[in-house]
């Protein structure tokens, strides 16, 4: 039976093929702290070979979480362009179906309605001559 419970070198200790059962004691403690303790190695030794395997998991993860980003970019960059692209095309004809109803509007009311107010960008804005003063009360 082995007692041994500190922890070894997965790769360089082979696994511990040994296991018997021991004589029961009239009270059944002893077997008991004797399976405690071969639990209790058995586990140690699942840790022992399972911490590798889980550290190369993570590197997968990791390596496959950065080649997701470098391939995310690029394609993230050529969906915005091609929004920009198709907002100026529906600004465009937003304004073009625009002027054609304010035309065929003012064609339906006859000649003293033909004439187009300006839009929001062709406006100026009101500003006070420079030699005029402002005075408050």
């Amino acid at each position: 039976m082995n007692d041994d419970t500190t922890t070894r070198d997965p790769e360089s200790a082979p696994a511990d093929e040994t296991f018997g059962w021991t004589a029961e004691e009239p009270d059944g403690k002893g077997t008991a702290r004797e399976w405690l303790t071969q639990l209790q190695s058995m586990m140690e030794q699942l840790a022992d070979q399972a911490v590798p395997v889980i550290r190369e998991v993570g590197a997968k993860a990791a390596e496959l979480a950065a080649l997701a980003g470098e391939k995310a970019g690029p394609a993230a960059q050529k969906a915005a362009e091609f929004t920009a692209e198709a907002g100026h095309k529906i600004a465009e004809r937003g304004r073009d179906l625009a002027v054609e109803l304010r035309r065929d509007r003012g064609e339906a009311a006859g000649p003293a309605a033909t004439a187009v107010p300006p839009t929001p960008a062709e406006e100026t804005p009101a500003v006070a001559p420079e030699d005029e003063t402002i005075v408050q009360s």
